[in-house]
């Protein structure tokens, strides 16, 4: 009868599988560092459809357009025609109502002309709102503080556009312009425990 610690071949032809696996992906990303760390990192992008490449572009679409001048007609001619524009919300007279009059205490009269006669024509009122924004997300810094989750860098850049536009017979009585033309954050995320960060957090989260 034998004292000694018995070898499993099983185990040991497992240990040496996994050994194996682990260097196959530690040599994989040291080859992918050589090519270019920083271009390894990941990116994406979220962008919104719209008839418009920029904030500038859709800002002087809508500085063409003068209430009580600008006709649906001319609309279309500038791009703005609410049936072919992807992502456009249309609005009717209720729309417009809660929008600009939330609550009982706001009287018409203190809303601009155009809205008040848009909002007094009911039915013959009506309007359309365009919300375009394009954001890209970057990681930045080092690629294996990034990679093994120690610290994270996101820089986000972009620009949002948002544009209404009432309209009463025809005619445009009102436009409003907001958003964001430029949009530059910077989000970061410090990990002490790297990698082991998750499997803490996991463990406490099971434990209650």
């Amino acid at each position: 009868m034998s004292c000694g610690h018995r070898h499993d071949p099983e185990h040991g032809i497992v240990f040496r599988k996994k050994f194996q696996i682990m260097k196959n992906l530690m040599g994989a990303a040291f080859c992918l560092c050589l090519a270019g760390c920083g271009s390894l990192l990941p990116r994406g992008n979220h962008a919104v459809e719209g008839p418009w490449k920029s904030f500038e572009e859709a800002q002087q679409t809508f500085d063409k357009i003068t209430p009580y001048q600008t006709r649906v007609a001319d609309l279309k001619g500038l791009g703005l025609d609410p049936a072919s524009i992807p992502n456009i919300t249309l609005l009717n007279y209720s729309d417009v109502l809660s929008r600009f009059i939330p609550s009982p205490s706001i009287s018409s009269d203190e809303l601009d002309a155009g809205v008040n006669d848009c909002i007094k024509a009911k039915a013959a009122c009506k309007g359309f709102e365009i919300d375009q924004k394009h954001i890209k997300r970057t990681r930045s810094g080092g690629f294996w503080s990034d990679f093994l989750n120690f610290k994270r860098q996101v820089d986000v850049r972009g620009w949002h556009f948002k544009g209404m536009l009432l309209i009463k017979d025809d005619v445009v009585v009102y436009k409003l312009i907001s958003g964001q033309p430029q949009i530059r954050e910077m989000e970061y995320n410090s990990n002490p425990l790297g990698p082991l960060q998750g499997i803490g957090e996991a463990t406490v989260r099971s434990m209650f």
